[in-house]
């Protein structure tokens, strides 16, 4: 057989399509002994196999596209920055409208006589609308990543935050177009809010299978590192911007500013995020996809457990981060009556610390594993939410306290939280699979953070926040329980 697969390929007029030249030379003579007719056919077919999976496997080896082997990421250094810097941005643009809320939220809502603080709940209300629009987007944006690829999916995400961005800079107020005003408003929200939902989760993927081995919770850490410093960037730039203007400017129209530079540097980050590499290991089909199920819950569906998983460690990670890294900002000022300087300058600090404490605590989750991390988070949460929350001085040492420490207690969940959903689901379904449930529970819970703590003190019970804040980290805690140690997995195959 194997001289026979050996020799060249010619056509036969019997049954077999190939036959070798030797026996197109001798013949194929009725006078032939039935043994060497059936040797001279099999000898046919065997050659004609081989020849068909020969041809088979080279017309299709030109629709693979770039895989998430480790080795052929060429530089992994330059996906983290690159992945870094557009989630940077994505943070600037999205968050610049909890801390520009007290600016604009006159314009765009008219006072009520009972209340001033009917403005601002009314643009946390919107804030909160953004956020409801994620669940949706982690799930169709997350399919798209999973079929087209994770840096087709980033250009997509950060085009529609630009959009949104550009849309609140540039909307008329309540006295120029009456009602219209808050609709444009909460268009340009729930743009934003699509962006953020696909934005997060793909990201988290895209830079964790950049990873090089044993360092996905560190390259995990980056994707806070990189919120950090959109905060810091939005923070800092918008403080100097009202000491540069004033209070009053800032009011009229200087809220407007932020927001054009966020829709600017989107582009910028648009730009940036074409040169990087694909990491999604996958065959397409004729049609420029690749093979995954086209019903979205698929995951969902498939993946339960690991979904639920997702759900309960998002929901206490959401709420800190939007209320310690975000909403403490406003929380200072009407709980505590601190100024708004004050305020933000104690965010400023704090964040910075907050965004250094994210690879040191992703590099220990490298070294002792995803779980205790996230048990100091969701004990030390617990314990020390209630005693930070009861101190109403507006001292900035103070002020200072109570966010760094919430901040720190934090990191050890937020620096591991994209390595931890990556490890928990197979590469064809892992953003469609982790982006719905982890969307879903953010806007549930971390969306409406805002909008529950100025209720609350709308309503003179903003003592029972904290409370608040507690059960959301046991639910977390009950999530780091369930979900197995995965910090040594691979999670190049099929199952993770």
């Amino acid at each position: 057989m194997a001289h026979a697969a050996s020799l060249r390929y010619v056509i036969s007029p019997h049954s077999s399509k190939y036959a070798p030249a030797e026996i197109r030379e001798a013949g194929w003579s009725a006078h032939r002994t039935r043994a060497e007719r059936t040797y001279i056919e099999r000898s046919a077919i065997e050659i004609q196999l081989n020849h068909e999976q020969h041809h088979s496997q080279k017309d299709t080896s030109h629709m693979k596209i770039e895989t998430s082997d480790k080795s052929a990421i060429s530089n992994p250094r330059r996906q983290l920055i690159a992945g870094t810097i557009g989630h940077s941005v994505e943070f600037f643009d999205f968050l610049a409208y909890s801390y520009l809320a007290v600016y604009f939220a006159s314009s765009f809502f008219p006072s009520s006589e009972s209340s001033g603080l009917v403005p601002l709940l009314s643009a946390f209300g919107v804030f909160a609308v953004g956020f409801l629009a994620r669940p949706l987007a982690g799930l169709f944006i997350g399919q798209f990543a999973d079929r087209y690829g994770r840096r087709r999916a980033l250009s997509l995400t950060i085009s529609l935050m630009a959009g949104g961005s550009l849309l609140v800079a540039v909307c008329p107020t309540y006295s120029q177009i009456g009602v219209a005003a808050p609709i444009i408003l909460t268009v340009a929200r729930i743009l934003q809010g699509l962006s953020a939902g696909g934005e997060y989760t793909t990201a988290g993927a895209f830079i964790v299978e950049s990873a090089p081995a044993g360092r996905r919770g560190f390259y995990s850490s980056f994707m806070f590192v990189a919120s950090g410093i959109g905060k810091l960037t939005c923070l800092a730039f918008i403080t100097a911007f009202v000491a540069l203007i004033g209070e009053d400017a800032m009011r009229d129209y200087g809220w407007r500013i932020p927001f054009a530079v966020g829709a600017l540097a989107a582009l910028v980050a648009w730009y940036i995020r074409r040169g990087t590499q694909e990491t999604l290991e996958t065959t397409v089909s004729d049609e420029g996809t690749s093979p995954v199920d086209r019903n979205p819950l698929n995951a969902l569906q498939r993946y339960p457990k690991q979904s639920l998983i997702v759900f309960a460690i998002a929901t206490g990670m959401g709420v800190g981060q939007y209320f310690w890294a975000t909403y403490l900002t406003t929380y200072f000022q009407i709980r505590n009556g601190a100024s708004a300087t004050t305020a933000m300058t104690v965010g400023i600090v704090t964040l910075v610390l907050y965004t250094i404490a994210q690879p040191v605590a992703g590099l220990i989750s490298d070294r002792y594993g995803r779980k205790p991390c996230m048990y100091a988070f969701g004990i030390g949460t617990v314990i020390a939410t209630p005693f930070l929350l009861s101190i109403t001085s507006s001292n900035f040492g103070v002020l200072i306290f109570i966010q760094l420490v919430g901040l720190l207690l934090l990191s050890f969940c937020t620096s591991i939280t994209s390595a931890v959903m990556v490890e928990n689901f197979p590469p064809h379904v892992r953003v469609s699979g982790l982006g719905f449930p982890y969307s879903l529970s953010v806007a549930i819970f971390g969306g409406t953070v805002p909008l529950v703590a100025t209720s609350l003190a709308n309503a003179g019970y903003s003592q029972y926040f904290p409370w608040y804040i507690v059960a959301t980290a046991v639910i977390t805690l009950l999530g780091a329980i369930s979900v197995p140690e995965t910090f040594r997995s691979d999670i190049s195959g099929e199952e993770s």
